[in-house]
């Protein structure tokens, strides 16, 4: 679920970040550049808070981005930001809160009249959808159209890329054929979801879990309607369950909504529903977007994944009161792929992560302000269980940094290899960023003996590259850099494609070091089944403790972005339900 865009030239990020810190310094102190907008909200004013709270309906949202969505059909999307948006036109059962920061990610019903009536067995969930949920031709939203949404996802011929957590929970066997080839003649659909009658669905669990709630709140559960299919073609006009509609969408150049006039306010306790019309334009370049931002032309960055180093310095020197620095949710990181000699050796991983130099790595990233905390392990700060940098077992934090290069050589002598060894760091080319780190890693690394060449590979085929361990091995990638942030905020929804061994794949592999760990997996086995969230949190923090003792990741950090918020927009802040950013749901304008 990356989102993370070209942010720059590589060599523009290092030297950027020394002067984002010192601009930061001021705006942290309510400084401003003599140019600052007088109606700006201040500094981080949208940060996990409400920032120009309004209920005024009408006027324009004009969002600006430099990357599409990857789908905007609600099976198929997986991009974040697509997730924010497509709540403008998609409802779910249960949803996020339309609140700030951690209480963001609370559930509360939306098509439904409550949350889940759940069976004691934990298998069982019931909801009763609400009166005057309709489609935009004004039909009436019902049950079947909700179970036709989520049988979708079993399509995966046709509407592939998409979360299958549904799929995986309700059909671990992988009994049914998915909508598009179902044969059975009595047309039942998927037989773990009932729909007694119009009003009443009810998803009977082979085995319990006790984050499927969370998983109906993603969009891959949003209703579709049978009649207004369209397969393959339907993210290019979606049927809209929300406020919005599309009027028209071209792909990679513009996406207009309009009201849809079915849409009651009083079906829907969730969205506010405030612009009368909402666009988005995308542009090829970064630093254009954001001088358009910076002048006024657009609202917000669609993608929300921080200014390019060019805009950024120049809207902390003249417009501070427009920006937010929030943390992400997303940790960045090296991994070590253990089918890759001498990376089966976790004396040679800990050589790595004693001998990185943390401080330069946070640096590459873009400093403490656009790059992030310094990583100390590998659950981020919105997942609960997470200790943030209080768990820094290997003192990546400690010493402004700096690497232990007693410690590195002493795990190089454990691993057999006292005078280092040659990898090589498999990096996306279009993330310069990412080069920027990998070069960064590199430096550090020659120091204690270890060469590292980089290779960058098309970052357009990721999936089929880093996530073929075939091609992992044979290119002999022992440390990829990537990263990585919740699906939802739960360690099940963050760790379990990239440490249970149960998700490692043959093509579109997210488990990269190759994790095959019977203590983890059953670790995971004791989540998905324990419904007490203290003890859930429990074992989130075990699983994350014994992911850093393996020495499998070298996290950089836990992300922080600096992002641009017009003084325009009404009802902003950020919400840790979509990683840190603004929720799209709640936004007006001023004019």
């Amino acid at each position: 679920m990356t989102t993370q865009r070209n942010s720059g030239r590589r060599r523009q990020v290092a030297a950027a970040a020394a002067v984002v810190a010192a601009l930061l310094s001021t705006a942290a102190c309510g400084g401003g550049g003599s140019d600052d907008k007088s109606s700006a909200a201040g500094f981080d004013a949208a940060n996990n808070k409400v920032a120009n709270a309004s209920d005024k309906k009408g006027g324009t949202l004009k969002f600006a981005g430099v990357q599409d969505a990857d789908s905007w059909d609600t099976t198929r999307g997986y991009y974040g930001f697509a997730w924010n948006f497509m709540r403008y036109y998609s409802r779910q059962l249960v949803t996020s809160a339309t609140e700030p920061g951690a209480k963001g990610t609370e559930l509360v019903p939306d098509l439904a009249t409550s949350k889940a009536k759940i069976s004691a067995d934990g298998k069982t969930y019931t909801y009763t959808l609400r009166d005057g949920i309709t489609w935009e031709d004004g039909k009436p939203i019902t049950s079947k159209d909700v179970k036709y949404g989520i049988e979708r996802v079993w399509a995966q011929d046709v509407l592939s890329g998409g979360p299958v957590y549904l799929k995986d929970v309700l059909d671990p066997k992988g009994e049914y054929q998915g909508p598009y080839k179902d044969k059975d003649p009595e047309k039942l659909g998927l037989k773990a979801i009932e729909t007694p009658d119009d009003k009443t669905i009810v998803f009977k669990l082979p085995s319990a879990n006790s984050d499927f709630e969370e998983m109906l709140a993603l969009t891959s559960a949003s209703p579709v309607r049978q009649d207004k299919d369209t397969k393959s073609k339907y993210g290019l006009r979606p049927f809209s369950s929300g406020p919005y509609k599309f009027q028209s969408y071209a792909p990679n150049k513009s996406l207009k909504l309009v009201r849809n006039e079915e849409w009651k306010q009083s079906s829907d306790p969730v969205r506010k529903a405030l612009p009368d019309v909402i666009t988005v334009n995308w542009f090829t370049n970064a630093d254009s977007m954001d001088n358009h931002l910076i002048a006024g032309d657009y609202a917000l960055d669609i993608n929300q994944t921080g200014m390019s180093p060019q805009g950024r310095t120049k809207a902390l020197k003249e417009h501070k009161g427009n920006l937010d620095n929030p943390v992400s949710g997303y940790i960045r990181y090296a991994v070590f792929p253990q089918i890759v000699k001498p990376f089966d050796n976790i004396h040679c991983r800990k050589a790595v992560l004693f001998g990185a130099d943390h401080k330069s790595l946070q640096t590459a990233r873009g400093g403490p302000v656009a790059g992030g905390d310094i990583g100390t392990n590998m659950l981020p700060p919105s997942v609960p269980g997470s200790e943030g940098q209080k768990y820094d077992p290997y003192s990546m934090a400690k010493n402004d940094g700096k690497p232990d290069l007693a410690k590195a050589k002493e795990e190089l002598k454990a691993c057999g290899k006292p005078n280092g060894f040659k990898t090589t760091i498999a990096v996306r080319n279009n993330k310069p960023v990412e080069v920027a780190t990998a070069e960064s890693l590199q430096a550090s690394l020659k120091k204690i003996g270890i060469t590292a060449d980089i290779d960058q590979y098309d970052g357009s085929q990721t999936t089929g590259i880093i996530g073929n361990p075939e091609v992992v091995e044979k290119k002999g990638y022992g440390i990829i850099i990537m990263g990585w942030g919740p699906d939802f905020p739960s360690v099940q929804g963050y760790g379990q494609p990239l440490w249970d061994s149960k998700y490692i794949l043959t093509n579109g592999n997210n488990n990269y070091a190759m994790i095959k760990d019977k203590a983890i997996d059953g670790l995971f086995d004791d989540f998905v089944t324990e419904l007490d969230d203290a003890k859930k949190q429990q074992i989130a923090t075990e699983i994350n403790h014994k992911v850093m003792e393996g020495g499998y990741y070298l996290p950089f950090v836990f992300e922080k972005f600096v992002n641009w918020r017009s003084s325009e927009l009404t009802n902003v802040y950020t919400t840790d339900a979509y990683s840190g950013q603004v929720d799209f749901a709640s936004l007006g304008v001023k004019k």
